[in-house]
């Protein structure tokens, strides 16, 4: 890193006073400056400022490579900033980085707040259900947010949900001269700030939210019937044992319920489905438990669907398999990927036994009786036996 081309600032509200020395060297030297209009107004760059482009894009800085050039961001660069987005596209000789204290951090110093014990989210472009994994009674969660108006979005959005009683702080300008910072409750925040916000700071208060535990209740999807259910669904997921960052092919995936609570433990999923109301409701799950990014909903059939996708980590086939579909999954299986299979039907279970007694793996046949009425009384109602193969590559 002897000379690089690229300095990457992050910039508080205080603007160049709150910079270090090498910070002000670098602009002193830059050709270009590239930031928002915001960042750029705060550096006092003149002529040399370039507004980001709207739609985002890096390119526009990687045209002015050999040249000095400086890129501004509020705070941490690299905490929802750009900058891993240019350090991706540059040699580690190309660049380097001068970071100041985060939204994040600031807030939370504001607030007395334990940094490490609570959830940071960006929600300037983001659907507001990315707080669902997060909101449980006495979460702390700070969430960066377009402006005064999106704060009042969000606060009715809790209202909605249940979360109204929660304390909500709004949090303007941190680190500045202009810096202000205010205490509401979500269900009586009237949303009216004239000035654009930085962060708004919640205290959850309200519902239990979401268990973490495998087997959510059915009852939190939406689905036409076709769902593994609870019970069941907690033994698939044991045996798929899910890991943050892993990715899964969730085939036949009927409400996506497997894919929900995959990607609730930090993975990715592939939901292939090939009736395209069923799809429909795996959207419409995925966005209600804020997972939409991480799940891909794809309606086709499989294998045939499975072409063009990465290698799994896991797999589960709720039903439907034969050995054309098992004869295409196998081989493209790493090392140490897992399959997990049910079947309730004669046929599909023959052919799970036949592979458990061809590749091992674990298979178990799983009863389950819920209590109900029967006259004056109770009595057992028997749902279908689950016959599960479960296997790693």
């Amino acid at each position: 890193m002897a000379d690089p081309w690229l300095t990457i600032i992050g910039i508080g509200e205080d603007g160049l006073a709150g910079l270090s020395e090498a910070s002000r060297k670098a602009l002193a030297k830059a050709e270009t400056v590239f930031g928002g209009e915001r960042h750029l107004a705060l550096a006092d760059v003149g002529g040399r400022g370039r507004p980001w482009p709207v739609p985002f894009d890096v390119d526009i800085v990687l045209s002015c490579r050999g040249r000095p050039t400086v890129v501004l961001a509020s705070g941490d660069p690299f905490w929802h900033g750009a900058g891993a987005s240019l350090a991706e596209k540059l040699d580690a000789n190309e660049w380097i980085a001068r970071s100041a204290p985060s939204t994040f951090s600031l807030a939370a110093a504001r607030l007395g707040w334990r940094l490490e014990a609570i959830a940071c989210l960006g929600l300037h472009a983001a659907p507001f259900e990315r707080l669902v994994p997060h909101l449980v009674r006495g979460a702390r969660i700070i969430c960066l947010v377009r402006d005064g108006k999106a704060a009042g979005e969000l606060a009715t959005w809790l209202r909605e949900r249940g979360w109204g009683a929660s304390a909500f702080w709004t949090l303007a300008a941190l680190g500045g001269p202009r810096e202000s910072i205010a205490e509401h409750r979500a269900d009586s925040f009237a949303g009216d700030l004239a000035e654009n916000l930085v962060a708004v700071a919640v205290e959850a208060r309200g519902r239990q939210g979401i268990s973490r535990s495998s087997g959510l209740s059915d009852d939190l999807f939406m689905h036409d019937g076709q769902i593994t259910k609870r019970p069941v669904r907690a033994l698939a997921l044991s045996a798929l044992a899910p890991r943050p960052g892993e990715r899964l092919w969730d085939i036949g995936a009927g409400s996506g319920s497997i894919s929900v609570e995959w990607a609730l433990c930090g993975g990715t999923a592939s939901a292939i489905e090939a009736r395209e109301d069923r799809a429909a409701n795996i959207r419409s799950n995925a966005a209600a438990f804020g997972l939409a990014h991480r799940i891909n909903v794809i309606a086709a059939t499989a294998p045939e669907a499975l072409a063009g996708l990465e290698a799994p980590d896991a797999v589960f086939i709720g039903g439907g398999l034969d050995i054309a579909m098992f004869d295409a999954i196998w081989p493209r299986l790493v090392p140490g990927a897992r399959l997990v299979a049910h079947a309730v039907t004669l046929e599909t279970e023959a052919l799970l036994g036949e592979l458990h007694q061809r590749h091992g793996g674990e298979l178990m046949r799983v009863e389950i009786a819920h209590a109900g009425p029967l006259g004056r009384y109770r009595s057992w109602e028997a749902s279908r036996p689950v016959v599960q193969w479960s296997a790693v590559r």
